[in-house]
Formats: structure tokens, sequence, C-alpha cells
């Protein structure tokens, strides 16, 4: 099975990473040359991925093609390229639906939206997919954590957490600089919190088929510093701007 990728930002090069990291059986991984500098680490690390210019090359020498361009990119280059209806379509795009995916490609193509993540290159995280896809969950279960979606509607509040990646390295950036402004080294705090919230994520996992919010009172107690933290935060309404940030970015989904 040959593989290939229409757009080289971090996305493809993190899931091309966990690619060649897993046991996935593959021929060849085609990338296209947008992006250069992925592109050319991608082939160095691995004699069995090949960069092409022409975006057409990649999918006629493709088995499955996945769509990792921004949206704007996508509906002006897809409509333009010709899909085979033996081709297999992944297409990692946020806001690109699946009735227009199939009018931009192909619609007798099997066509399937997946949401993956950085961490997808240490086959780590979930990977949530719509519709479900046999082979694809498969292919993705190698990868990380594939969740089938039953539909469409409920895929997009999976594209909506997906968005608090960047406010949760915020988080660790802010509260490691706190630490150095009290006098700590760089290396020592980034060391330090990173070991922490990874502890933290590490144990909420394996509680992951438990009720959380057991996990919230578990780790405060009375007058404690947790619990004054927690109920800072509250009264500054941290948490509801955060689900209000949620449903925002639902709308623009919409």
């Amino acid at each position: 099975m040959n593989l290939g990728f229409i757009g080289t930002g971090e996305i493809t090069k993190a899931v091309v990473l966990g690619i060649t990291k897993s046991n996935v059986k593959y021929e060849k991984i085609y990338v296209s040359k947008r992006n250069n500098s992925n592109s050319k680490y991608l082939s160095k690390i691995n004699n069995k991925v090949k960069i092409f210019n022409d975006n057409q090359k990649i999918i006629d020498k493709s088995d499955w093609i996945f769509l990792a361009v921004t949206p704007v990119v996508g509906k002006k280059i897809l409509k333009n390229l010709n899909f085979k209806k033996t081709n297999t379509i992944i297409s990692f795009i946020s806001t690109i639906k699946m009735s227009e995916l199939k009018n931009l490609t192909n619609r007798n193509a099997t066509i399937v939206r997946a949401i993956p993540l950085p961490p997808i290159s240490y086959m780590k995280g979930p990977i949530p997919i719509y519709p479900k896809n046999k082979k694809i969950k498969k292919f993705f279960n190698s990868l990380g954590d594939c969740i089938e979606i039953n539909n469409e509607i409920s895929s997009l509040n999976f594209w909506a957490t997906s968005s608090l990646m960047a406010p949760y390295y915020e988080l660790l950036f802010e509260v490691s600089k706190w630490l150095q402004s009290k006098g700590l080294k760089k290396a020592s705090a980034q060391k330090y919190i990173t070991s922490l919230f990874f502890a933290l994520s590490h144990q909420a996992f394996l509680n992951s088929n438990k009720d959380l919010g057991k996990l919230v009172k578990n780790s405060q107690t009375q007058k404690g510093l947790n619990e004054q933290t927690l109920k800072f935060l509250q009264k500054q309404n941290f948490y509801k701007k955060l689900k209000y940030s949620l449903n925002e970015i639902l709308k623009r989904l919409n």
C-alpha cells in the first residue's frame, strides 16, 4: 500500500513519523514539497518517503491519500485534482464537511474525516474518525487510540476540543515562567512543570473509565492549597470561559 500526503505541515510530519515507528505495512509514502523543510526532513529519516512537486502525481501513485492542507487551500486546489473511486481519502481539514469533500474530490471514493494531533508522532493520543471504517480504524489504532464517531455533527465536538492544545501548552509555559521569576533555572522549571502535568495526565488516563469529578474532589483538602486555587479560578469564571470558548469554536465549525 502506498500512502500520499497533500500538504506537509506539522500534522503530516507527526503522522508520517508515527507511521515509520509503527507496525503499519506500506510500500512508499509520498509527500508534497509544499513545506520544503518538513518534506526534506521526512525523506532523510526514512528512505521510503519520497517528495513530489505535483499533487496529482501523489494521487496517481497512492492508494490512501491524506488531505492535510488548510480549508482555504483545500477549497482552492482539490477541485482541480483527479481522485479515483478506488482511492481512500482521509481528510484532516477541520471545516470542510463530508458533503463538500465529496464534491471537491470523488463522491464514489471512500472518504473519512480524522482528527490526529502532534503526539501521534510518538504513537500517543486519540484519533477520532467519521464515518466508521474498519481498515482506517485499524490503521489509526497502530498510531494511537482511534475513536469512531456515529455522525458528523458529533464529530465537530471533537474538532472543538482539539483547540485546547495551544491553551494547554500556554498554561505550562506561563507556570514555567512564573517558577523562573522566583529564581528557578529555565531547564529545571520546564522539567518540573512538564513532569508534573505528565503525571497528572497519566493518573487521569488511568481513571478515564471513572468519574473524573472524583479526581477533582480527591486532589484537594478542606482549606488546602488546591482548594484555594480551584475556588479562585471558579470565582474568576475560568472554567465557564473555557466552555464559552469551546462553544464559539463549535459555532465556527458549524
